[in-house]
Parts: C-alpha cells; sequence; structure tokens
C-alpha cells in the first residue's frame, strides 16, 4: 500500500511542477502581441484578420462554425472510406448514423467510439480524421479558456480578442510541439508509428499471425495531451501497442493533466491574480484526491462475496490482491484507478481497464467525476466549468450575507447569472434527459449485456460521457445502433456548446462593465475558505441533481453486493 501511495505522490509532483513551466507559456501564448511567419501565413489563407476584436457573440460563432464545418468535413470522409485508396484492408464506410456520431464525438473533444478503430478505420482515416479532429477540438477548448480569461480580465469593452488568432496560436505553439516531442517518446517506449496497414509475425509457437498496426504513436500523443480518448485499437490503453510500459501509462496520466492543472497558472497570471489560480488548482486537488481515495480503496478492497466463498483464505473482509477483473496485471489496482480517477476527471476517456468491471462504488467515480465535469476538466473546459461554479458560489455567498455579489471587481447581476445557470441546468439535463429516453426506449433492452442496477449504469454511463465529452464507456452495452448513434451524438453536441457558449457570454457581459473597488464586505475568492465554499457547492449541486441516478445504479448495486445479492 505504501509503494501504492507513493506512486500517488510522485505523479502529483510532477503535475504540480508543471503547472508553473507550462502556465508560463501558455500565459505568453496569450497576451504576446506579435505573430510567427507561420501564423501570418496560415491567417492569409484563412482569409482572416488578426487584428480584428471580437465580441463574444463574434467570437462564439467563428467558433461554432469553424467546428461545424471540420465536422461535416470529418463526417464526408468516413462516409466515402471505401472510395478512397491506400488501405490495403479494404475496410468499409461508416453507416450515416456511425459517421455522425463518430464525428460529433471528435469535433467536440469527446472521442466516444461506437466502432472497434483497427477494423473500422483505415490509416487515412486514423490520421486525417480522427487526429485532425483531436487537435482541433483540443484546440478550441484552450483557445476558448483563453478568451474567456480575457473577458474576466478586462473593463468597459466588447472585445475578449480574436477567436483565430487564439486557434492558431494553440495549435502551433502548444499542441504541435507537446505531441511531436512525446510521439518520440513514445515510438522509443514501443508504441508503432508507420503508414503500413498490417504485419506478418510468426508467434513463439510458430504460428503466422496477422497485427493490425499504423501511426499509433502520433494519435497517442495528441489523445492525452488533448484530453481526447480515442484509441487506435478496440481495446484502448490497455491494448500494448498503445500502452506498452508502466512509463507510458504513467506519461498518458500526466499529459491528461498537464494543460487543464497548467491553466490554473494561466489564468492567475492573466487575471494578474496568481493566488486567485492557485485557489482554483487547490479545488481541482481536493475533489481529485477524494476521488481517488474512493476507487483505490474499493479496488483494493476488492468483491466481499469472493472472499465469503472462500476464494480469499488470508483475509475475512479483503479480496487477496483487490478487485484485479478486467485489469492489466502489467499495472495492477494502483495504476488503474490513479488512470480510472485521471480519465474521468480529465475527461479523456482513454481507458486502461474495463470500468465495468469496477467495484460498484468503484464505478461510481468515474459517473461522479463526469457528472461534476468540474475536477480538472477537458482542455480549456475544466477551468470554464470550475469558473461557473465560482461565480454561482459568489453569487449564494452574496445572497446569504444581503450583499451584491461580486467577482474579480465586477458586480455579478442578473443577466450573468441567467446565462450561469443555463450552463449549469444543460449538463443533467442533457445527461437524465436522454437516460430517461434511452430507458424508456424497447430496442434499448437488446443492447443491456446485463440487467439490474449495473445494466441502468451501463446507460446512465453512456450519456454521462457523451454530454461531459469524456468518450470512456461502461462497456456492457452495444452503442452502435442508430438509436445510440443519433442519441449520444446529440448530447455530445449540446454538452460541448451549451455549457461553452453560455459562459463566453459571461465573459463578455463582464468584460463590458466597470471594474469597482474592494470593499470591507468583498468576498474574497482566493482563500482556502473561498476553495473550501466552492468545493461544497460543486458537491451540494451535483448530489442535490444526480443522487437519483447514482442511487438507481452504483448505490444500489453496492448495498446488493454488501447483502449478498447477485443479479
Amino acid at each position: 500500500m505504501f509503494d501504492d501511495i507513493l506512486q500517488f505522490v510522485i505523479i502529483l509532483t510532477i503535475m504540480t511542477g508543471l503547472v508553473v513551466i507550462l502556465g508560463k507559456w501558455m500565459t505568453h501564448l496569450f497576451v504576446s502581441p506579435g505573430h510567427t511567419l507561420l501564423e501570418r501565413g496560415t491567417y492569409a489563407i484563412l482569409g482572416v484578420d488578426p487584428d480584428e476584436k471580437m465580441p463574444w457573440k463574434r467570437y462564439g460563432m467563428v467558433l461554432v462554425l469553424s467546428n461545424a464545418a471540420m465536422m461535416l468535413l470529418g463526417y464526408l470522409l468516413l462516409r466515402v472510406q471505401d472510395f478512397l485508396p491506400g488501405d490495403t484492408l479494404q475496410r468499409a464506410s461508416q453507416t450515416p448514423d456511425l459517421a455522425f456520431n463518430t464525428a460529433a464525438s471528435f469535433i467536440t473533444n469527446t472521442n466516444w467510439q461506437s466502432y472497434s478503430g483497427e477494423s473500422s478505420l483505415s490509416n487515412f482515416s486514423q490520421m486525417a480524421v480522427i487526429t485532425f479532429l483531436m487537435v482541433v477540438s483540443a484546440a478550441t477548448g484552450v483557445a476558448a479558456a483563453g478568451g474567456f480569461v480575457r473577458g474576466l480580465s478586462r473593463k468597459s469593452t466588447s472585445d475578449i480578442g480574436n477567436y483565430w488568432v487564439d486557434f492558431t496560436r494553440v495549435t502551433y505553439r502548444l499542441l504541435i510541439p507537446l505531441s511531436f516531442v512525446m510521439a518520440l517518446v513514445y515510438v522509443w517506449q514501443g508504441i508503432p508509428q508507420t503508414l503500413s496497414a498490417d504485419a506478418i509475425v510468426t508467434t513463439l509457437e510458430g504460428v503466422r499471425q496477422q497485427l493490425i498496426i499504423g501511426p499509433v504513436a502520433s494519435l497517442e500523443s495528441i489523445k492525452h495531451i488533448g484530453t481526447n480518448g480515442g484509441g487506435f485499437f478496440a481495446m484502448n490503453a490497455a491494448h500494448p501497442f498503445e500502452n506498452p510500459t508502466p512509463l507510458t501509462n504513467t506519461l498518458h496520466m500526466l499529459s491528461m493533466l498537464l494543460i487543464p492543472s497548467a491553466l490554473t497558472y494561466t489564468f492567475g497570471a492573466m487575471l494578474v491574480r496568481r493566488s486567485q489560480g492557485w485557489a482554483i488548482f487547490a479545488a481541482f486537488l481536493v475533489m481529485f484526491l477524494g476521488f481517488l481515495t474512493l476507487t483505490y480503496g474499493s479496488e483494493r478492497a476488492g468483491n466481499p462475496l469472493l472472499a465469503s466463498m472462500g476464494v480469499d483464505q488470508t483475509h475475512t473482509a479483503f479480496q487477496a490482491g483487490g478487485n484485479m477483473e478486467g485489469k492489466e496485471l502489467r499495472f495492477g489496482i494502483a495504476q488503474s484507478s490513479m488512470f480510472v480517477a485521471v480519465t474521468t476527471a480529465a475527461t479523456t476517456g482513454s481507458v486502461d481497464s474495463m470500468h465495468s468491471s469496477l467495484t460498484p462504488l468503484g464505478g461510481f467515480v468515474p459517473l461522479a467525476q463526469m457528472m461534476l465535469n468540474t475536477v480538472f476538466g477537458g482542455d480549456g473546459v475544466g477551468l470554464i466549468n470550475l469558473v461557473t461554479y465560482v461565480i454561482l458560489t459568489v453569487f449564494l455567498v452574496g445572497m446569504m450575507i444581503g450583499r451584491t455579489p461580486e467577482f474579480l471587481g465586477k458586480k455579478i447581476e442578473a443577466r450573468e447569472m441567467k446565462y450561469v445557470m443555463l450552463a449549469v441546468l444543460a449538463h443533467p439535463f442533457s445527461i437524465l434527459g436522454f437516460t430517461a429516453l434511452a430507458c424508456l426506449a424497447p430496442s434499448v433492452m437488446t443492447s443491456l449485456a446485463n440487467g439490474g442496477p449495473h445494466g441502468f449504469s451501463e446507460v446512465l454511463y453512456a450519456y454521462t460521457s457523451g454530454t461531459a465529452n469524456n468518450g470512456s464507456a461502461f462497456a456492457g452495452l452495444n452503442a452502435n445502433t442508430p438509436f445510440f448513434n443519433t442519441t449520444i451524438g446529440l448530447a455530445m453536441l449540446a454538452g460541448r456548446y451549451l455549457t461553452l457558449l453560455p459562459m463566453l457570454a459571461v465573459a463578455g457581459v463582464l468584460a463590458n462593465k466597470k471594474g469597482v473597488p474592494a470593499g470591507p464586505g468583498t468576498l474574497s475568492t482566493s482563500t482556502p475558505l473561498f476553495t473550501g465554499l466552492l468545493v461544497f457547492v460543486i458537491l451540494v449541486v451535483g448530489g442535490l441533481t444526480f443522487l437519483p441516478a447514482l442511487a438507481l445504479g452504483p448505490i444500489v448495486e453496492h448495498l446488493l453486493m454488501l447483502s449478498g445479492t447477485t443479479f
């Protein structure tokens, strides 16, 4: 157990050190006035003016329309895949509903996969559709965070920056360099990077076997740095070609946390309020540690039903070795539990174990983190989601003490709160609404591999993962049907844009306001007290919203397990 905790401490310590290094670079990226020659060439090709000052409506419109165009391009390429040359395995095009689901998934940084990567997509599709959309979706999220923070930092202006400048800089100065270096490290560790579609090898038994290969390392690097998550192979990060060593497993986790954690430093630096950034980082870390403790403790304890059946003769309350079902022996309980917590905290969706095989409380953790959607979160949007709750906390505290709420020297009034509540409510409305619809659809029962509360958790997990733009699956659910492909695709789009655009509106409204001096009654939002209040509000709002659904799934499953009931 000591070794396990030491692993957690080392990974989180490295992450914290990288917060400052990368946070400073992203601050420079967003505030530097000049443009590189490559960036100017890109602006010329796109026909955009890098000096245009965009209010939030213009910024948001450009974001949505450019994303829609790239989604359409991805959809068309997936539909005509079998007509494109170069695929020696002659893989078929995706059906209309599956192509819609895939294109929506990767443009929204979700990367939910209703298909098996190695058998469904050619190497061209993996690069021109999947890897391309992984880059631009991550760039969209980080660029939006830059515009959002810039709006919070300004006074008496409608300008929150230029989306094209933010998007281009994030792509050229952040994502591509980081991904290139990480891809080289991955190749060194044994992850394939080739344009060949397959390789014929002779096994130790003397049998000839076909292995599917391709440009895996380049996909893996942006997959994790961009908090994407889609796997080149169906087994995702449990596949030895995607995750061959304990070092790559650790690098995957650090990559997922890299940009979401560092953006807290960028937030404080751009506002010239460093303590504010560290307060937000502390809120992220406190929630993450709580969920990591729960999933690790549950998986290490294992299933008490196995101990009572005599499987474990050395313990009376714990399963020897913990719950290893669905886990890679080479990673064990500690790294598997850490990966579960990281991938759903950072809304990445990459998996190195089977989430459906987690204990009930272990499965509760990824569900809860995606439902809250504020534990680090995806690139850019995680910070925006947490600031949503910062403003909500300030408003609630202000109402309790009978004072007009203030945040960053700006009064929080009715207009901003309407946008905030739209962002807060869109998330559960999508999750619970689509889950209820699926539970009423007769065809859904044929997609379930399990009955009872675990079967309900499969459906709930699918729409939670889609809406939270996570992309991991509980498994056991055949989601490659017209119903699921369409509804999960819609959930992804709702979860991305109905939470992002209202908060860009908040930034635009606050940018237009004049600053007000702090007074004796001003609530400081950069203290440990406020960090505690923020975490409390997130947990209370999330609990009141999602507890009934969780009670029907992992909570009742845990109680049934303790009572000795199986299903």
